[in-house]
């Protein structure tokens, strides 16, 4: 029988209740006599500190509260995708059909459509078989091939029984010689992570069709990255743009805690976005989780859970999926205050002491795996997390434990986004922890010399960092020609390179061939003007050469003609540069910009 006991103390989403002797540890409970949902997360003897999910307003001392005897679970199954969910996966539009444009309190909606039928196919055959995430059978949802798996928890056993047909996600589709009874839908709990069979090295790009992300500051699929910083940057704007861009198959984007105009922004706009593979609403790839600042704190608290356990279950059938959390500081503050509730002893401005392990718990729930099941698949979960410091101070505990974390650290900057270059990611700040674990993926997938190239860039950006402190100082006549050349090279960089509009219809995204083709060109533009300096020729002429209108013109040419447009491009330089005699003669040596590509062709001048 589950226990139950009643209210002695309400303290705003803290209620203390007594008499839940055999209670457990994060079981969910009904709270009062309108059954509000609530989590233990405290236990002494049968006393139970309860987090309540709702508002706790009109609720007194006396009222029942009553055990589940089962923690915070999901519903996982078909009918998630181009979903929006609440912080405990009650379907927002369900509740808006039944209650209007507020969720009203002790709302019970079930998160996957009981009435909806599925086409199942079967994948096993009876006397087959099946253990912990096996398939057993496929249910085609929009593009995707549905996988329904063996839960993870369950014993191995042979089929006795498996139909196919329509079914609704709750009806039983295959029966093993064991007794357990397989539905397409089933459940797990947010706060365990499901377990795989191997994680994988994180040596493949989650590319994001960004060039300041994909060439200076990559992230591995299957890892995890952070963006701090304050208010107007960009950082809903970037996780957007990743949504949209990158190579992920599956997107889940929890909003936690932000602001309802921001969230309504994102609701209004995904379901109209087109996804740029396959031309349809990109909607059908996505599950949005919206748990605005308005919402219960505790809700905001279980919303990254419940984001990363779907993001887990799409993962398990061998897609890559990617987990946006807009933002963690959010979350962290709902901490602070259920913490605080509690009275427990506060630590770094009020966070509760166990701030960096609850963070930790949730960015290592990424990763790249092979998962459970006897045909070997590779899934991934990448987490992109929001950090929003207050005043934009990167010393604040959120924003530290968080980089004590992650391997990929996007630092916006407010003065680049005033300045309206996006997007606004300071690079003398911001680092990647894969970038070496992706080098060998580079030279296979790009191009051999493409560390290097890299490195140029890396290098140029940091010495015209030190001059412009120099420029400051003493003014730009203060400096030599060569000096000269490396601001100009560095501004082509920051302006032509690292600068990238969103609304662009050419340069949303860009392919990893047209950035580093790219690079090529402005270094051999720039190697080219540093030999012609030590030749004599006046740093004006070569800033008036018609090749730096067509660097400034790179990001208009599409991916697909950017190369042939490149290769004209380096043909050029010699002559342009005086290098080739105008009626023709000997051709210049090879510039090392333009190394020897695969399969014998000269790429360069």
């Amino acid at each position: 029988m589950p226990a139950t006991g009643e209210i002695t103390r309400i303290s705003g989403p803290a209620v203390i209740a007594k008499g839940l002797a055999g209670a457990r540890m994060y079981d969910i409970v009904r709270v009062g006599k309108e059954k509000l949902i609530g989590e233990i997360i405290r236990l002494d003897g049968d006393t139970a500190f309860v987090q309540v999910y709702e508002d706790t307003s009109g609720l007194y001392v006396g009222e029942p509260v009553e055990s589940t005897d089962a923690p915070l679970q999901l519903e996982l199954g078909p009918g998630m995708l181009s979903s929006i969910y609440d912080g405990i996966q009650r379907p927002l539009d369900k509740i808006r059909e039944m209650q209007g444009d507020f969720v009203a309190r002790g709302a019970v909606v079930t998160p996957l459509d009981r009435a909806r039928k599925w086409q199942f196919v079967p994948r096993v055959g009876v006397g087959d078989r099946v253990g912990p995430g096996d398939v057993i059978g496929e249910v085609q949802e929009y593009s995707y091939a549905h996988r329904v798996m063996v839960p993870p928890d369950a014993a191995p056993s042979r089929v006795a029984e498996i139909r196919q047909g329509e079914f609704t996600v709750s009806d039983v589709v295959a029966r093993l010689e064991n007794g357990a009874e397989l539905r397409m839908m089933q459940t797990w709990p947010v706060r365990v992570p499901r377990p795989t069979a191997r994680k994988l090295d994180p040596t493949e790009l989650f590319v994001t069709g960004q060039r300041i992300l994909d060439v200076l500051f990559p992230v591995a699929m299957g890892g995890t990255a952070a963006v701090p910083g304050p208010f107007g940057s960009g950082k809903t704007v970037v996780q957007q743009t990743l949504s949209k861009w990158s190579n992920a198959d599956i997107i889940v984007y929890v909003g936690c805690g932000e602001r309802g105009n921001e969230m309504t922004d994102v609701l209004t706009e995904f379901p109209e976005l087109e996804d740029p593979r396959s031309g349809r609403p990109l909607m059908e790839r996505t599950i949005l989780v919206a748990n605005t600042s308005n919402m219960p704190v505790a809700a905001r608290e279980a919303s990254i859970y419940t984001g990363i356990t779907m993001a887990e279950y799409f993962r398990d059938m061998g897609y890559r999926v990617a987990l946006m959390a807009d933002s963690t500081s959010r979350w962290a503050e709902a901490l602070r205050e259920i913490s605080s509730r509690l009275e427990e002893m506060p630590a770094e401005e009020g966070y509760p002491p166990y701030l960096a392990s609850r963070l930790s718990a949730f960015y290592e729930r990424a990763g790249r795996a092979v998962v459970l099941g006897k045909d070997e698949r590779v899934g991934a979960v990448t987490v992109v997390g929001a950090v929003s410091p207050p005043g934009g101070d990167l010393s604040e505990p959120v924003t530290q434990s968080t980089l004590r974390i992650v391997g990929t650290f996007w630092s916006l900057d407010a003065q680049l986004a005033y300045r309206r270059h996006f997007p606004a990611i300071n690079w003398n700040r911001s680092y990647s922890l894969y970038e070496g674990l992706l080098t060998p993926w580079y030279a296979k997938n790009v191009a051999e010399d493409f560390a290097d190239q890299r490195a140029w860039l890396s290098a140029i950006l940091a010495r015209e960092a030190g001059l412009q402190e120099v420029v400051q100082l003493v003014g730009p006549d203060a400096l030599q020609d060569q000096e000269r050349m490396v601001i100009e090279a560095g501004k082509m960089i920051r302006e032509y390179f690292l600068q990238q509009s969103a609304f662009s219809a050419v340069d949303a995204s860009c392919s990893l061939e047209k950035a580093y083709w790219m690079i090529r060109g402005i270094r051999a533009f720039y190697e080219e003007a540093t030999a012609a300096l030590e030749r004599g020729k006046p740093i004006d002429e070569i800033l008036n050469l018609p090749q730096n209108e067509q660097i400034a013109r790179f990001k208009e040419i599409p991916n697909d003609q950017f190369r042939a447009h490149a290769e004209r491009f380096l043909a050029s330089l010699p002559e342009a540069f005086g290098a080739v005699p105008a009626g023709g003669g000997a051709a210049a040596s090879p510039s090392p910009s333009a190394p020897v590509q695969r399969g014998g062709e000269q790429g360069g001048v």
